[in-house]
């Protein structure tokens, strides 16, 4: 794509670079990534499909994780494939429009994801703080209620940072230093004020992703002090119920912290450090959740295996 004029305006396209200081060795650096979808495709599917066909698994925690599994397929799908193309193909052109609805679909469904890990926190304090009132509180009804909120609070807080987009006229460059789109990497290529992109998304950023880890905090505050005043047997019971969760929530903002951490302050990190962090936050959890439920929770587990097993016993 030429690059000759200062401006552009309304570019049709747009190119997304891959890993910059790192395109040598990119297509090598790809193997990993793709490993890590196709556990995520495979663990997240194996998931789903166990919990939607073992009427033992209809609890609220279980129904809770295959919204995690279906937000971790929709996460690594939305980059993987065009990272991908970006990598092995060199198929670095995309529309515009397209890069503007990869975006929305980014970080609707990071901030999906935040608010899954809330309501699971939220499964966790019921079930250790008020046990007897658990079945009635998060009801089926209820659990509805928190799926249509986790859909529609992402989509009405993210959609409007798009038509910002639309509204900027003029671009500097249709070069975007990253893997796929994200809002940032879009904004920085404008040539006039981004200065409401850039207060929005920040807005974004705290009312969903602050504000959930903010809950999650006090969940596990208010869980812990009720586990102290348990008995040593119960104590123990009751951590292992919150292990699963508590590795999934480190995982997630963790890297998301430090992903953060080197986008502020990228002028002491180098590009390639940045993208591949931001990269390992949308693809490690979702490879890694499946992981980790399996291991640590015996009833999904033995229903995993008599799953594969009655399947793989067919001709």
């Amino acid at each position: 794509m030429s690059l000759g004029c200062p401006q552009h305006f309304h570019p049709p396209f747009l190119t997304l670079t891959g890993i910059p200081g790192l395109e040598a060795v990119q297509h090598w650096i790809v193997i990993p990534f793709s490993l890590m979808y196709a556990a995520a495709l495979l663990g997240n599917s194996v998931l789903l499909a166990t919990i939607r066909t073992e009427r033992s698994l209809h609890e609220p925690m279980y129904i809770l994780l295959a919204m995690l599994a279906a937000t971790d397929l929709g996460l690594c799908t939305t980059i993987t494939p065009k990272m991908l193309g970006v990598f092995w193909f060199a198929l670095r052109d995309i529309p515009f429009n397209a890069c503007l609805t990869q975006m929305f679909f980014v970080h609707t469904f990071q901030a999906t994801e935040s608010g899954v890990l809330l309501a699971m926190a939220f499964d966790r304090f019921v079930a250790i703080c008020k046990p007897l009132r658990h079945s009635a509180i998060l009801s089926n009804r209820m659990l509805g209620t928190i799926g249509i909120f986790l859909i529609l609070r992402p989509t009405v807080l993210i959609a409007p940072s798009v038509f910002l987009i639309k509204r900027l006229q003029t671009y500097r460059s249709t070069v975007i230093s990253h893997s796929y789109c994200e809002h940032m990497a879009i904004v920085k290529l404008a040539a006039g004020d981004v200065w409401v992109n850039k207060a929005y998304g920040l807005f974004v950023a705290f009312t969903i992703l602050g504000l959930d880890l903010v809950l999650i905090a006090v969940s596990y505050l208010l869980i812990f002090r009720a586990v102290f005043q348990l008995p040593r047997a119960a104590q123990l019971k009751a951590v292992h119920t919150c292990t699963a969760h508590l590795c999934v929530f480190l995982e997630f903002y963790v890297l998301g912290f430090f992903s953060f951490l080197a986008h502020r302050f990228r002028h002491g990190v180098s590009p390639y450090v940045h993208i591949l962090l931001s990269s390992f936050y949308l693809l490690v959890p979702p490879t890694l959740n499946p992981i980790v439920y399996g291991i640590s929770n015996a009833a999904l587990r033995r229903q995993v295996r008599k799953m594969v097993g009655l399947k793989t016993s067919c001709p």
